[in-house]
């Protein structure tokens, strides 16, 4: 008993012993403690920089990434560490950085160290949790496959996720991302009483700030925590950010049993700060330059967003193609991990049609006959058949017109326009753009229009019908008001 008390005693001297800055190269700082009070690797260290001035006194957080002997310890900078100089004392918090959690984090906004950045009061909450935890062991992941439905009718028909898979959002600038990600998280929350953690990697501040006013506008925000490691900070921080989202997501999984969304934009940047990160130490670079480390980053990462009999994180990756090189070694390695790609396609916003989401480019390993259901993975097959005929017979078009084509290719064109066009449908979050109230379109629904379509009963109604619509009811309505505008403009 006595030697237990003895081991607390000497244990709590040695995280207060204090250290101090020995040097500093770039954003790496070296700290000496005295022998007996090495901090641990990831531990987070504060470096106190005294009052000046009109300043008052002030810390910035390290954390530890190597140790380096006689009592000497190499730090990655996490926050800002303007004005640092050699000798400034250095405290050992004696623990990883820990962020709060809990529902009082909802509808705020964070750094990577948790502390809030939208103005408000700091957040008071009974629960702080590390951001550095083990995958959930293997006996506790949820083996079943159940389909998380987003009220978006191409994503639950073509490309239908999983409740705790990990979804690749692929697209450029302007081709409606954030859209799509707002209405996802609209989505979850309004219909299924989800939470989500949106995760900004290497974002400029403002998109960062366009997305918090746009959350504000549609009123999403109050079920969503946002956490930021914006572009301009230190590579520490945008490396990490990514775990402290991630550890609030986690505990409404593990503790809430909730399911979760985690929006992640954008991983490749991630990837990016490791590597800088991994330079500054001194790591010899792997394949292109990348960290030597980037697996085991990345699989760190990822193996933590899953499934398991509690609950689920269900994540939306932005994912960047360097150069468009899908061989580059970050996406390849981002690849591994996903469950379902969802590619946004300039073409079609080109051509009106929203969301711009390709159903012939855009897959998921949740669209087989054993999860979705035979009824279900027909309709997608007998829609992607179509589109992929169409597009095969556009060069024809384009080149010789429609009357050269035989009577069969037409009515595939025919039935192909208007199930394109029935692919789009009007977002709650784009309102303030389309003037459109938003639709949510259950998958068994879809699943029955589709059907319906496919079978060619509704070639006779107008395509523009079928234009940005969320039901076939609505398809019958809107031909009706096209017939009686003609008619009357006749």
């Amino acid at each position: 008993m006595n030697h237990t008390h003895e081991t607390i005693k000497n244990t709590a001297k040695a995280t207060t012993k204090k250290g101090y800055v020995l040097s500093v190269t770039g954003t790496i700082v070296d700290v000496q403690f005295p022998h007996d009070a090495t901090p641990d690797i990831l531990h987070e260290l504060h470096i106190i920089f005294p009052e000046h001035g009109n300043t008052p006194e002030q810390k910035a957080s390290v954390e530890v990434a190597q140790q380096l002997g006689d009592g000497i310890v190499r730090c990655i900078a996490i926050e800002n560490i303007l004005n640092i100089t050699r000798g400034l004392e250095v405290i050992n918090t004696g623990a990883p950085i820990t962020v709060p959690v809990g529902h009082e984090i909802l509808g705020r906004v964070f750094n990577v160290l948790g502390n809030p950045i939208d103005g408000k009061p700091p957040v008071h909450t009974a629960h702080r949790s590390s951001i550095f935890k083990d995958a959930p062991a293997f006996v506790n992941l949820q083996v079943k496959t159940e389909i998380q439905e987003t009220g978006i009718k191409v994503i639950d028909i073509m490309c239908p996720y999983i409740k705790g898979s990990k979804i690749g959002l692929f697209g450029g600038a302007g081709v409606g991302k954030t859209v799509l990600v707002q209405e996802l998280i609209r989505n979850i929350a309004t219909e299924h009483s989800g939470v989500s953690v949106f995760v900004g990697i290497g974002e400029r501040t403002r998109e960062g700030n366009e997305l918090w006013l746009e959350m504000e506008r549609s009123g999403v925000l109050a079920q969503t925590a946002l956490v930021f490691g914006q572009m301009g900070e230190m590579p520490g921080a945008r490396l990490r950010v990514g775990l402290t989202g991630l550890t609030m997501a986690e505990y409404f999984r593990d503790t809430e049993k909730k399911d979760v969304l985690l929006f992640v934009d954008n991983i490749f940047r991630f990837v990016q700060a490791g590597s800088e990160v991994s330079a500054l130490l001194g790591r010899m670079p792997s394949a292109v330059g990348y960290q030597p480390t980037l697996a085991t980053e990345m699989g760190a990462f990822q193996e933590r967003i899953t499934s398991t009999v509690d609950g689920s994180i269900t994540s939306i990756q932005a994912v960047y193609v360097p150069a468009d090189d899908i061989t580059d070694p970050a996406p390849a390695t981002t690849f591994i991990h996903l469950d379902a790609n969802t590619v946004l396609s300039r073409k079609l916003v080109e051509l009106g049609l929203y969301p711009a989401i390709d159903p012939l480019g855009s897959s998921s390993k949740g669209l087989q006959e054993s999860i979705v259901g035979s009824r279900h993975y027909n309709v997608a097959r007998r829609i992607q058949k179509v589109l992929q005929r169409y597009k095969e017979l556009q060069d024809v078009i384009a080149i010789l017109g429609m009357e050269e084509l035989a009577e069969e290719d037409k009515s595939i064109v025919k039935l192909a326009k208007r199930v394109q066009k029935f692919l789009t449908q009007p977002l709650f979050t784009a309102e303030f753009a389309t003037g459109m109230s938003g639709r949510y379109v259950s998958r068994e629904t879809a699943i029955e229009d589709f059907e319906k379509i496919l079978a060619g009963d509704y070639n006779h109604l107008p395509e523009e019908a079928f234009y940005m619509v969320g039901t076939l009811a609505e398809v019958v309505e809107k031909a009706h008001k096209l017939q009686r505008k003609t008619g009357s403009d006749q």
